[in-house]
């Protein structure tokens, strides 16, 4: 038999049922065949988040009542490949605790391969929105009923019915988020505007993970807008980073007007812009404007934010070429003379 190296071999050795999920950046799924190009070193992680691949795991080996779940966190070096030595250590200790066998890999109950996860330095807690996220997502694809949650949420959000919005649960908006189809997107349009700013919030968190039609792109620019004028900034910002699934025109026109106005561009924004809508970014004038709006806001960690838009594959070259062609009087230039003194 041959021996299991990596990740990638130990899903396809055990026959175990896979489902991954990218955890980064938002959450979307993510094909086993990125896993093992990635282990492998044939490209970099393409959705890096703080130096690291995150990764949701939703799997099941054998007989297992219910899938497991794992959240990893794999480093990267500074080319976006990984790290190896924490991943090999993590497969040895879980090689060790399940047997070599793929067979014996295959009959072991679900507490072992959960205990893993116990005081392993790979792994890490998503935020809440992550994981009802993941968790909606996981159950579409398992072919699960969605949460009790949905329903309430569908009626509120569609205005069918009206109770008190607190009552209203994550699980419920993330389950909508990620089954909602082009009705429920038209109807949720229009009512945008009478929502309050904490079901506004809760809302776009999810949102920022999935597609969204030009009618509820148009009504998240509206009201965030709208949030802007009113000074409530974590509205305006959540609904930037919902504007992540829209369409490149439509989020683009909104980031070029955005950027145009220095006023706007405080550090909660470009943070929304390169953590949710970094995609977005990939355009000739657009990320040095961003770029330049980053290093004028002095509140901004402006080296952070660029390194890390630098570990994305496809922006890796344009960030290091605007670093590198910044005249030395412009934001830019100033900022990276400051890090050398």
């Amino acid at each position: 038999m041959q021996p299991i190296h990596t990740l990638h071999d130990f899903f396809v050795r055990s026959g175990a049922e896979v489902n991954l999920y990218h955890l980064g950046r938002r959450v979307t799924p993510c094909e086993l065949a990125t896993l093992a190009a990635f282990e492998a070193g044939d490209q970099p992680w393409p959705s890096p988040w703080q130096g690291q691949a995150r990764l949701g795991l939703v799997f099941r080996l054998g007989d297992m009542p219910d899938p497991v779940i794992w959240f990893l966190a794999l480093p990267l070096d500074e080319q976006g490949h990984l790290s190896p030595a924490p991943r090999d250590a993590f497969l040895q200790r879980l090689l060790e605790t399940l047997g070599r066998s793929v067979e014996s890999v295959g009959r072991e109950d679900g507490e072992a391969v959960d205990n893993l996860m116990k005081d392993n330095p790979l792994a890490f807690t998503p935020s809440l929105s992550f994981q009802a996220m993941l968790h909606a997502r996981a159950t579409l694809a398992l072919g699960r009923p969605a949460s009790e949650h949905l329903e309430p949420a569908e009626a509120y959000l569609s205005g069918q019915q009206g109770f008190d919005w607190q009552a209203l649960g994550l699980q419920g908006l993330a389950d909508f988020a990620v089954r909602m189809e082009a009705d429920d997107q038209a109807r949720l349009a229009v009512r945008l505007p009478e929502l309050p700013g904490e079901v506004l919030a809760s809302l776009c968190y999810c949102l920022e993970h999935v597609a969204i039609s030009d009618a509820l792109a148009g009504a998240l620019r509206e009201r965030g807008e709208a949030a802007a004028r009113a000074g409530d900034i974590e509205g305006f910002c959540a609904c930037v980073r919902a504007m992540a699934g829209a369409e490149g025109r439509l989020a683009g026109a909104w980031y070029d007007a955005l950027l145009a106005d220095a006023d706007a561009c405080g550090p909660d924004l470009l943070a929304a812009m390169a953590g949710r809508g970094w995609h977005h970014l990939e355009h000739g004038e657009r990320l040095p404007r961003f770029l330049g709006r980053l290093a004028e806001c002095q509140s901004a960690d402006f080296m952070t934010v660029a390194r890390d838009l630098a570990l994305i594959p496809r922006l890796r070259l344009p960030v290091l070429m605007t670093l590198r062609e910044a005249p030395t009087d412009s934001p830019i230039g100033r900022r990276l003379a400051a890090l050398t003194r």
